[in-house]
């Protein structure tokens, strides 16, 4: 379980970045974070990972505070952040080699993981050679494999097109099936969030604060098909929260 309590982050002591959060994620949820740009989204995912120091308030995951990164909590950044002198396979084992583990089991679970993402046949392959779809598929699969209890992401589609950004969607929660972690994962895209979520946390405007909470599971069950996103219900969905961040933007 995540819990969040009061948390404030403040740069150069009058630029409130996160105003006061408070929020609790229980175990296994899939959880989005939407708001205005530059509402603090990001910074409060930064500080769960513990790249971020909180200014005021604490966070703590199963009872555990927050006070630097650890390899229970995984990160998947905007960028794929692949070491380019890497193979993918290499990538994928990188952590678990940092952690300590056997060449043997590194090599099990990177085979594993590498035909869970789909990308069998290009163990060897560099990242430079792979698509933008390819290269975040690699990058969850190395955060994944030293198998954290929560996983963060921050936008990692962002930056793809359309139809591979559908597709990534559909492969995330297809894996995230599979390995059950707790997922706090920040969007800007209210479709995305609807498809992914169990519940959608909105942040208001900065200073932020918990604007809203969506409870999304209690009208989509899952496993889900792209085809909820033709339904009446998540077009009421979009339409409700699309008015609470044109609200906030407006303030």
């Amino acid at each position: 379980m995540i819990d969040i309590d009061s948390v404030r982050k403040v740069y150069n002591e009058d630029v409130v970045a996160v105003g006061d959060v408070s929020l609790t994620i229980e175990e296994g949820d899939f959880v989005s974070v939407l708001g205005p740009s530059g509402c603090g989204k990001s910074t409060l995912l930064f500080m769960l990972g513990g790249f971020i120091e909180p200014t005021a308030g604490t966070i703590t995951v199963n009872g555990a505070q927050v006070t630097a990164p650890d390899p229970s909590r995984g990160m998947v950044f905007q960028e794929s952040v692949l070491f380019p002198w890497m193979t993918i396979k290499e990538n994928i084992t990188w952590g678990m080699k940092v952690l300590g583990v056997g060449e043997e089991e590194r090599e099990r679970e990177a085979e594993e993981y590498i035909e869970m993402i789909g990308l069998s046949g290009f163990e060897d392959a560099y990242p430079n050679s792979l698509s933008g779809g390819m290269k975040q598929r690699a990058a969850m699969a190395r955060v994944l494999a030293v198998n954290p209890s929560v996983l963060l992401m921050d936008e990692p589609f962002g930056a793809l097109d359309a139809q591979t950004r559908e597709m990534m969607q559909h492969e995330l929660l297809d894996i995230w099936s599979q390995t059950g972690q707790t997922c706090m994962f920040v969007t800007h895209s209210i479709d995305e969030a609807l498809y992914l979520s169990d519940k959608i946390v909105v942040l208001s405007s900065r200073p932020s604060s918990v604007e809203s909470i969506i409870d999304v599971s209690e009208h989509f069950e899952r496993p889900r098909e792209s085809d909820i996103r033709e339904t009446e219900k998540f077009t009421e969905l979009r339409q409700q929260l699309w008015g609470m961040i044109q609200e906030e933007v407006t303030v």
